[in-house]
């Protein structure tokens, strides 16, 4: 079944030397990585040299006849996609250096002919790139047009949407996080992604791969660092005697129950670290806890005082269910604050919480207004992706710090200043400038939190809408595009927004379909769809009669509820009005609007 499975770095996966193409097969999913996935590759990269990425499986294609030998990814698309395009990002950096040095010119050469090889076709194709998308949604001619627009590539493919789609976005991403690093950090970096291992997997046929795919992600998890943790703690209770067994076995198994799952424990097991460093009885020699170097740290702290480390871990993750588990509480304004803070996805600041909840728990006065400003400042730092992520995990250890040093005279003002400095957030000039722009593609789900805030803000109890009811694993609300998203534009829509013109239509589309001011939220939305205005605008549930159109009663609608047409001035309008009542909504205290 496998041919050959061997460990590579990334600069040797993108060889310039070696005469090999990764093909994306036509049957492949589209790419469809969003901020998140962009977000964990570049913390993991940042994280260390020779970070693990796991696997990919591809099928080898070629014989002796082929000058470059293709590969068919199977599994390992997006991986190798979003390298490429911080690749691409990096590369359009260091063409802005005019650099006579000869080893920074080699450099930036040899990431080039990581991207692009000589091709042996003839001279209409020149050059081909070391990395062939799939066709699926324009993947391929976008892709090719990012590499043109960085000067890696002579060729050009009309396609005027590029800009405006995924790939485009996850380049800009790349470039957003370094283009303002001097270009020794940015070589920094880029060491850092040739330096990544990948476990290249061939396989003889498409059969094998599949086979070999499926048996890859049904198989049973490896140990975790957390199984590793528990597995000394235990061994360390029952070698000094100081608890029985079972019960020692049975606290670590309430422990995991509070943390729910993998992922959580892992993160608890880090910000528990980070939050009380400065009260271990131990000095472990570590400043910051992560992934790497998280089994070290629990092995000293265990051996401490095993006992002791299972009893403060027990009353430490009760804390920390509360914020992953909020449903919990159901009542009370601060199960309010915890929800929205799950919602926005504030878990970076989950330290500085367990801190003040452990630390502080008498003192509301700190407490709860602090929940409500770590969620205005995640709606800010989620649609602005300032402060970069890896900086989170600092900003909030050094608030414990202040939080520390300042002892019972700490006061919420003091929590604020340290936290809505221009050094840890975004400014609000800038936070509006991302709620006009695309708000629903920079950030479906910051797009959705701020959506549901403004609605849910305007309700009272007697009205209140639970908008993150979920029917399984799927949410009953969801973000509807009054003009209709999809590329292809209806002709009852191209005739409304651009009196016929499709080119115009198209291009409002591209410019204004994700804007705030197009955008509102629903329980209906496959019944919505692609409708005529006016047949979204009126639409009754078959069964009730009850409208679950934009005459639904939402105040989000109340702008188009009454309208006989909708246009690019409705859009503009709409958005001026709901972005003017976002920033009163989303301001920190301190702050005053222009």
């Amino acid at each position: 079944m496998i041919q050959s499975a061997t460990k590579y770095t990334m600069s040797e996966i993108f060889s310039q030397d070696l005469k090999i193409r990764y093909d994306i097969p036509k049957y492949q999913r589209e790419y469809v990585w969003r901020q998140k996935n962009w977000d964990e590759l570049f913390d993991d990269l940042m994280e260390k040299s020779g970070h693990f990425l796991g696997s990919i499986i591809c099928i080898n294609r070629g014989n002796d006849s082929f000058a470059i030998t293709p590969l068919e990814i199977v599994d390992g698309q997006q991986r190798l996609t979003t390298i490429s395009l911080f690749y691409a990002a990096i590369y359009s950096k260091l063409l802005t250096v005019d650099s006579k040095d000869e080893d920074f010119i080699t450099e930036r050469n040899n990431l080039k002919f990581r991207l692009i090889q000589k091709s042996k076709k003839g001279p209409d194709d020149k050059n081909e790139t070391k990395l062939v998308l799939s066709y699926q949604n324009d993947n391929y001619s976008e892709f090719i047009n990012i590499l043109n627009e960085c000067g890696l590539s002579e060729r050009h493919i009309p396609n005027t949407l590029y800009r405006s789609r995924k790939l485009y976005h996850a380049f800009k991403y790349y470039q957003d996080k370094i283009k303002d690093l001097p270009i020794k950090n940015v070589l920094d970096i880029l060491e850092k992604i040739n330096t990544a291992i990948l476990v290249k997997i061939e396989v003889n046929s498409s059969s094998d791969a599949f086979i070999l795919f499926e048996s890859l992600n049904n198989r049973g998890a490896p140990l975790s660092a957390v199984d590793l943790i528990k597995n000394k703690a235990l061994a360390m209770i029952e070698s000094s005697g100081s608890m029985q067994l079972d019960m020692a076995f049975e606290k670590w198994n309430q422990i995991m129950k509070n943390l729910e799952d993998p992922t959580n424990q892992e993160r608890f097991l880090r910000q528990y670290y980070n939050a009380f460093r400065f009260k271990q009885k131990v000095d472990v020699g570590i400043v910051k806890a992560t992934r790497a170097n998280l089994i070290d740290i629990y092995e000293k702290l265990i051996e401490r005082q095993p006992d002791d480390f299972l009893k403060e871990m027990l009353e430490m993750s009760s804390i920390y269910a509360k914020f992953i588990n909020p449903n919990e509480e159901k009542s009370g304004e601060l199960w309010k604050g915890l929800m929205d803070m799950e919602h926005i996805g504030s878990a970076p600041s989950y330290a500085f919480l367990l801190y003040l909840l452990a630390e502080r728990p008498k003192r509301t006065d700190l407490v709860t207004p602090s929940i409500d400003l770590l969620t205005k400042f995640f709606v800010r730092r989620n649609l602005t992706n300032y402060p970069a992520t890896f900086d989170l995990d600092r900003i909030f250890v050094n608030l414990i710090k202040l939080c520390e040093d300042k002892g019972e005279s700490l006061t919420f003002q003091d929590i604020q200043v340290y936290l809505t400095s221009p050094e840890n957030c975004s400014t609000l000039d800038n936070f509006e400038q991302k709620l006009r722009g695309a708000i629903y593609d920079d950030n479906y789900d910051a797009c959705r939190f701020v959506l549901t805030k403004l609605e849910s803000s305007q309700k009272t109890r007697e009205t209140f809408v639970d908008f993150w009811t979920m029917e399984g694993k799927r949410s009953v609300w969801t973000v509807e595009h009054i003009f209709p998203e999809g590329l292809q534009i209806p002709q009852h829509w191209v005739d409304m927004m651009a009196d016929g013109d499709r080119a115009k239509a198209n291009q409002i589309r591209k410019d204004y379909v994700h804007t705030i001011g197009n955008l509102t939220l629903t329980g209906y939305n496959p019944a919505l769809s692609n409708s005529p205005f006016v047949t979204k605008r009126d639409k009754l549930d078959k069964d009730t009669g009850k409208p679950i159109g934009f005459k639904n009663g939402l105040f989000l609608n109340s702008w188009v509820a009454e309208k006989e047409s909708w246009n690019l001035e409705d859009i503009k309008s709409r958005t001026d009005d709901l972005v003017s009542l976002c920033l009163d909504l989303f301001k920190f205290d301190l702050e005053k609007r222009s």
